[in-house]
């Protein structure tokens, strides 16, 4: 099944009946009961990022990608919930139709307009981001929430190249881009076991969500919601990308923790 969305034909309400993983015990996103998680004053994030691994921006369909050389230790996070290097990736967005509605984790309920995800994976245990991915302990993903708020000079970057890739399939090279312009100013977070939060939800994943959020302006959420999910031959203007979000996901016994108090 590789025509998996979000439209009621396809969205994560029928992922069930396509990929076994959907049922799991460790799924994600989760709502973050934050009266019921446990500080842990041992967790402080390492991030090391090198601007000249970015590579290139890419339309996926379902959102756009932002790649990264990953063949050599780079641009690494290490330390709090993790116990080796993990190389990054790529980083990409969720969002939704409303500016109050978007994010894939909530925080006692509430949700954010759009949330960042950045992908990384264990370069010290397996030799590769394939590899990584199926292993339980394999993945790290850093979330960040955006709020609607003032515009956001390191997003004007990513808008800007949103009118090459509109349409499907479509990429450009993005390089020299300093991911930490991105990161809140506190490094505050919560983490937990988790999940890909799309096809095929591999439940290999140690999630760290920020807890605070990063600004975007309604024009550049707009300017994410104008990418088509469709390719340039499909001639589909009516295919915008309004919606790639997936809703929270059952506890199921786990447990967060907090760096903070």
């Amino acid at each position: 099944m590789n025509r998996w969305g979000y439209a009621d034909h396809n969205g994560p309400d029928l992922w069930h009946e396509w990929f076994p993983n959907a049922n799991g015990d460790r799924q994600s996103p989760i709502n973050i009961i934050t009266r019921d998680t446990i500080h842990d004053p041992s967790l402080r994030l390492r991030v090391a990022y090198d601007p000249y691994s970015a590579r290139v921006i890419i339309n996926t369909g379902h959102t756009f990608t932002v790649e990264f050389d990953d063949q050599e230790d780079k641009s690494v996070i290490s330390k709090g919930p993790l116990s080796a290097n993990y190389r990054l990736r790529q980083f990409h967005f969720h969002w939704g139709r409303s500016d109050d509605h978007g994010s894939e984790h909530k925080v006692d309920g509430q949700g954010y307009a759009a949330e960042l995800h950045i992908v990384h994976w264990d370069s010290e245990k397996y030799s590769n981001f394939p590899e990584a991915a199926c292993q339980p302990d394999g993945l790290a993903v850093i979330g960040v929430f955006l709020k609607i708020g003032e515009h956001n000079a390191s997003i004007e970057r990513i808008t800007d190249a949103i009118d090459v890739i509109r349409p499907k399939g479509k990429q450009s090279p993005f390089t020299n881009f300093d991911l930490t312009c991105l990161l809140p100013g506190s490094l505050d977070f919560w983490t937990y076991p988790g999940s890909l939060t799309v096809p095929p939800l591999l439940e290999t994943v140690v999630w760290i969500v920020m807890k605070e959020p990063i600004s975007i302006s309604p024009t550049q959420l707009a300017k994410f919601r104008s990418l088509l999910s469709s390719c340039e031959r499909e001639k589909c203007d009516s295919c915008c990308m309004q919606t790639n979000y997936r809703p929270v996901q059952p506890l199921r016994g786990r447990i967060v923790k907090a760096s903070f108090p």
